[in-house]
């Protein structure tokens, strides 16, 4: 991958002057923004000695906790939002990994605008909000953030590659992101895993944590959303509801449900499979398709959402959206019209 040599001497200057580092990444922090942003810390505290805050709006999900860096200090929002904005306050750099702006981390939105600090993106999705940041490394034809950063790191250091624990959470965020290489994937992505594995990465020991290590509430949640709550339309598309009756029934934990919406795509005539998941006064919305229906202009025209082509997100909020109750009478209606 090509990158342009002064933004990678401005980056290399910033983070070696840098004295009080932020790192962080968008809210409900998946495994691409826990993978990122634990290896930029790493590599910020262990290659450069500079000293470095992980500050991430949300608590993550208790599946993903092996991707946070031990050596590393966590901040999480919602837990202690005032120690989180008084470290970004303290901050004399901060880079922001995994979401193309600030509005995405939500609760730290105010705070890290407002630092006068040099502001740093690092990220895959469309639209970047480069205008609120210092410098931009923005590249939207990539499988993760994790990719992106694993050659901005080679980048900075050309003899090396990335090894060890960084090389483990560079590994997880791109795995995750991809659904174990299932989309999204480009030529580079083989490259850097192969490059990865090369160094010493044990993808088999990653994919264990990743993939065989859930509650066995995971597993029956599954087997009866797939039974119960799954409804196919004949104009190609699947949706599952997972209502907040049912995450207490099967006492579901933050991020025991990822994964879910990509099953109903191994139907062979569904294009398109959305999930809604009641999360207090909305619902969260994914969606994923197969080539040829696009994922990313569904979230953006019903969904307040966006994302990648074939895997987006976004949300819905009842009262707003349609009346309360009236969920799966929406998305059913909404996934026919956008068919059609």
């Amino acid at each position: 991958m090509n990158l342009e040599k002064e933004k990678i001497r401005s980056l290399k200057a910033l983070l070696e002057t840098a004295r009080e580092v932020v790192v962080a990444a968008h809210t409900h922090p998946d495994g691409d923004a826990l993978g990122s942003t634990a290896a930029l810390c790493l590599y910020v505290k262990e290659q450069l000695g500079r000293p470095v805050t992980c500050i991430l709006p949300d608590t993550p999900p208790e599946n993903l906790d092996f991707l946070r860096a031990p050596s590393v200090p966590y901040l999480f929002n919602d837990k202690d939002p005032q120690k989180a904005a008084a470290t970004i306050q303290k901050a004399d750099l901060i880079v922001l990994l995994d979401c193309n702006a600030f509005s995405r981390t939500e609760g730290l939105q105010k705070p890290l605008e407002e630092s006068t600090a040099p502001k740093i993106l690092i990220d895959h999705h469309l639209n970047p909000d480069s205008g609120s940041f210092n410098l931009v490394f923005s590249t939207p034809e990539i499988s993760s953030a994790s990719e992106l950063l694993y050659w901005v790191l080679k980048a900075l250091d050309p003899e090396n590659t990335p090894s060890g624990a960084i090389g483990m959470s560079l590994m997880a965020g791109m795995t995750t992101d991809t659904n174990n290489f299932a989309n999204s994937v480009y030529p580079s992505t083989f490259q850097m895993a192969s490059e990865l594995i090369a160094s010493g990465v044990d993808r088999d020991a990653l994919l264990e944590k990743l993939y065989q290590s859930y509650r066995q509430n995971r597993v029956r949640l599954m087997g009866y959303m797939q039974c119960e709550g799954l409804r196919i339309l004949e104009e190609g598309a699947a949706y599952m509801i997972l209502t907040r009756e049912i995450q207490e029934r099967f006492g579901l934990r933050e991020g025991e449900s990822e994964g879910l919406v990509n099953v109903p795509l191994s139907i062979g005539k569904v294009r398109l499979s959305v999930l809604l998941k009641e999360d207090g006064d909305h619902f969260r919305v994914s969606v994923r398709s197969k080539k040829g229906t696009s994922a990313q202009n569904l979230a953006q025209r019903c969904f307040h959402g966006g994302g990648h082509e074939n895997a987006a997100g976004g949300k819905l909020f009842p009262g707003q959206d349609f009346a309360p109750g009236k969920a799966d009478e929406y998305l059913c209606q909404t996934l026919k019209d956008y068919l059609r």
